[in-house]
C-alpha cells in the first residue's frame, strides 16, 4: 500500500500528467482501465484506491476535478503504416478533445485507424484519452503522410465539392482539417475528390464533420427500406 506522497510511482504519474515521458501515458477511471484489458493493453503501472495506494493520494495525482478510484500507465503504441479499408487523415486538428471523440466515431463505424498529420494535438494527452472512452486502445494510430493512406481520399470542406452521400464505396481516406483553418488548398488538391456536409450554419466542429462524415460514407438507405 502506497501511503506517502513522496513514493517514486506517484512522483513519475505526476510528471505524465503534465508531459509524455518515454512513451507512455496515463488513464483514469475504471472503464478506461477495462477498455484497456479488453483490447489486451498490459498495463506497466496500475493504481486502485484503498487496494495498492491510499485514497487521497491517488486523487492528487489525478488530473481529475472529482479525483479517481483507478488510474493505470500505459505505453503508447503508433502503427507503422495507415490500415485500410477506412481511414481517417487529420491535419491541423489541434484540440485533443476533438482528436479523442474523433477516435471514439472511428471505432464506431470501423475504421481502420486514424493518421494524425501535421498540428494534431497528441492522442495520448490526458484530455484525449478522456474524450477516446477507451476506443484509443481499440483504433490504430499513425503518424503517415497522406501520400501513404488508400485512395480514393476526399477532401472534407466547407461548401465545397458534392454533398457527400452514403455509396457503395466502403474504401478509401476522409481527410478532416481544423474548424477555425479547414484544410490547406495544396492538402484539398493531393486529393481525388472534395466533398461537403449541407449544413444550415457555418461550420461544424472537427469531431462533429469527422462523425457526420463516417456516418455518411458508411451507411446507405436501398430505396426500398424507405417508408
Amino acid at each position: 500500500m502506497i501511503t506517502s506522497a513522496q513514493n517514486p510511482l506517484l512522483k513519475e504519474i505526476r510528471r505524465l500528467q503534465r508531459k509524455r515521458e518515454g512513451g507512455r501515458f496515463v488513464a483514469e477511471g475504471e472503464d478506461l482501465v477495462a477498455a484497456a484489458d479488453a483490447a489486451g493493453w498490459p498495463s506497466l503501472h496500475r493504481l486502485e484506491a484503498g487496494i495498492n495506494v491510499e485514497s487521497p493520494l491517488l486523487d492528487g495525482v489525478s488530473a481529475l476535478g472529482s479525483g479517481t478510484r483507478m488510474l493505470a500507465v500505459y505505453e503508447q503504441r503508433w502503427g507503422a503504416v495507415p490500415v485500410g479499408p477506412l481511414t481517417l487523415y487529420l491535419h491541423g486538428v489541434g484540440d485533443p478533445g476533438n482528436v479523442g471523440t474523433i477516435l471514439r466515431s472511428a471505432l464506431a463505424f470501423g475504421a481502420g485507424c486514424v493518421v494524425l498529420g501535421p498540428g494534431c494535438a497528441d492522442p495520448y494527452g490526458p484530455r484525449a484519452v478522456r474524450a477516446s472512452m477507451g476506443a484509443l486502445f481499440a483504433v490504430p494510430v499513425v503518424r503517415a503522410a497522406l501520400a501513404d493512406c488508400p485512395t480514393p481520399r476526399v477532401a472534407l470542406v466547407a461548401r465545397r465539392g458534392a454533398a457527400l452521400r452514403g455509396s457503395d464505396v466502403r474504401a478509401g481516406t476522409l481527410v478532416i482539417g481544423a474548424e477555425r483553418d479547414g484544410l490547406p488548398e495544396e492538402l484539398i488538391a493531393a486529393c481525388d475528390l472534395t466533398a461537403h456536409i449541407p449544413i444550415a450554419g457555418e461550420s461544424l466542429n472537427a469531431a462533429m464533420a469527422a462523425t457526420v462524415a463516417l456516418y455518411e460514407w458508411t451507411n446507405r438507405l436501398e430505396p426500398d427500406g424507405l417508408t
